[in-house]
C-alpha cells in the first residue's frame, strides 16, 4: 500500500532582518536611551507599588521611558500578562463592545481571537495580500481601528507591514500592531512604521514571565494606565530591571539567530540532510526554518530530536529558557490554514546553536525513525539512505 502524497510548501515571504552590524547599532542605542533616563545607581534599585502620582514604581515608569524614547514613541506602559496582555490592553483602550476593527482574512492567532471575543468587537476581514480590496475597505469609512500582526499568520502571506500601515493612516484609520515575533528581528517596529500603538511579550525578549509592553501614543498609553489602576496589576520595579537588563544583549542575539536560519535552510536545501523534501524560510510565529519530510512522520519527529538535546516544545518562543534548538509542529494558525501539513512537516529555530548541531540532530533523529518504521512494500531499496541496513520484514 503506497503511502499518502505529500503537500507541498507555498512560497513564503520571509520578514527582512537585521544585519549584524545594525544589531550592534542598535543595541548601542538602546544603552543610550537608558542613560538619559536613569542615573548609575538606580540600576541596581528597584521600588514597588502604587506610588502616589505615578501610580505605578517609579523604576518601572523609568524604563517605560527608555522604550518610548528607543522607539521613538510618545508614551510606553508595561503591563501584566506578556504579549496577549499588551494586545488586550491597547485594543481594551480604544474600542468598545460592537465597535468595527479592520483584520487580515487569515486564521486569528487564539489568545488574541479570545481578546476579540471578550472585548465583544465586531470583526471585518480583508486580505490584506490584496492592496486593491483593503484600499476598498478603507475607503468606506466604517473603521476606526484596524490591527495588524507583523508576524505571518499563513505561510503564503505576503504583505508588507509597512504598507499595510501606510495605507490605513492615509484613509485615517488607526492601526494597533502586533510586534510579537518581530519586534528587535526586523528593522522597524510598528509604531515606528506608522502604528498608533505597538504591543509585544517581553518573555520573548528574554525577560521576566508574564510582562508585555505596550508603546504608542500617549493619548492610547494613558488610557492603558489609567485602565490598569490595581495595586496587583502593576509590573514592579524588579521585574521592569529584569526586563531592560535582558533587552541588553536581544537584538545582536537575535541578529546571529536570524544569520544561523538562513545558514540552515541554505544547507538544507543543498541536501545535507537525507530525508527533507523542501525548505522555507518563514515567519510562522517567530522566524523559522519550515521542513517537509519525506515521510509523514513529522508529528514523532520532535520527541526523537530531543534524544540528542533538541527542545521538543517552546516556553515562550525564544524566551530565556530557550536556548535548545526548537523542533515543533506548525504554529496553530498555519495548520488552521492548511491541516494537511501537520503529518509532513515540522519548524525548527536553532535559538543559541549553530547550524551544524541543529543539522546533526535531525539527522540522527530522522535516522532513528528510518529504524522505527518499515518502508512500505512497493518502496524500492534505493528510497533508503544509503549505507543503513533494510528494515527487518516480519
Amino acid at each position: 500500500m503506497r503511502e499518502m502524497s505529500a503537500p507541498g510548501l507555498p512560497r513564503t515571504y520571509p520578514l527582512a532582518t537585521v544585519p549584524l552590524e545594525d544589531a550592534v547599532a542598535a543595541q548601542f542605542r538602546l544603552l543610550e536611551c537608558t542613560a538619559r533616563h536613569f542615573e548609575g545607581a538606580q540600576l541596581f534599585e528597584a521600588d514597588a507599588g502604587v506610588v502616589p502620582g505615578a501610580g505605578r514604581p517609579r523604576t518601572t515608569a523609568r524604563v517605560e521611558a527608555v522604550l518610548a524614547d528607543y522607539f521613538g514613541a510618545e508614551a510606553a506602559a508595561l503591563v501584566q500578562g506578556a504579549g496577549t496582555g499588551a494586545i488586550r490592553s491597547a485594543l481594551g483602550a480604544v474600542l468598545g463592545p460592537g465597535d468595527p476593527l479592520l483584520i487580515h482574512r487569515a486564521p486569528v492567532y487564539r489568545t488574541t481571537a479570545v481578546t476579540l471575543r471578550g472585548l465583544g468587537v465586531r470583526t471585518h476581514e480583508v486580505d490584506f495580500n490584496d492592496a486593491a480590496a483593503l484600499q476598498q475597505a478603507l475607503a468606506g469609512g466604517e473603521f476606526r481601528y484596524a490591527y495588524v500582526q507583523h508576524s505571518r499568520q499563513r505561510l503564503g502571506d505576503s504583505y508588507d507591514p509597512g504598507a499595510v500601515l501606510a495605507r490605513c493612516r492615509a484613509a485615517g484609520v488607526r492601526t494597533v500592531a502586533d510586534d510579537n515575533y518581530a519586534v528587535f528581528r526586523v528593522p522597524a517596529s510598528g509604531v515606528e512604521l506608522g502604528a498608533e500603538a505597538s504591543c509585544f511579550s517581553l518573555f520573548k525578549l528574554h525577560g521576566p514571565e508574564g510582562v508585555g509592553a505596550v508603546v504608542g501614543s500617549e493619548r492610547l498609553v494613558e488610557r492603558v494606565h489609567d485602565d490598569n489602576y490595581s495595586g496587583g496589576g502593576q509590573v514592579q520595579g524588579h521585574q521592569a530591571l529584569d526586563a531592560l537588563r535582558a533587552l541588553t544583549h536581544v537584538p545582536v542575539m537575535w541578529a546571529v539567530q536570524s544569520r544561523t536560519g538562513t545558514e540552515l535552510a541554505e544547507r538544507l536545501a543543498a541536501g545535507e540532510v537525507p530525508g527533507v523534501a523542501e525548505v522555507r524560510l518563514a515567519n510562522v510565529q517567530d522566524r523559522c526554518v519550515v521542513v517537509r519530510l519525506e515521510r509523514p512522520v513529522a508529528r514523532r519527529l520532535p520527541e526523537c530530536a530531543a534524544r540528542y538535546g533538541g527542545a521538543p516544545y517552546p516556553v515562550g518562543a525564544n524566551s530565556r529558557y530557550e536556548v535548545a534548538p526548537l523542533f515543533y509542529r506548525m504554529s496553530s494558525s498555519s495548520l488552521d490554514e492548511q491541516p494537511e501539513l501537520a503529518d509532513w512537516t515540522v519548524r525548527i529555530n536553532p535559538m543559541r546553536a549553530g547550524a551544524g548541531l541543529v543539522l546533526d540532530i535531525l539527522r540522527r533523529a530522522l535516522e532513528d525513525l528510518d529504524d522505527e518504521t518499515p518502508d512500505p512494500p512497493d518502496s524500492p531499496d534505493r528510497t533508503r539512505r544509503p549505507g543503513r541496513p533494510a528494515a527487518p520484514k516480519d
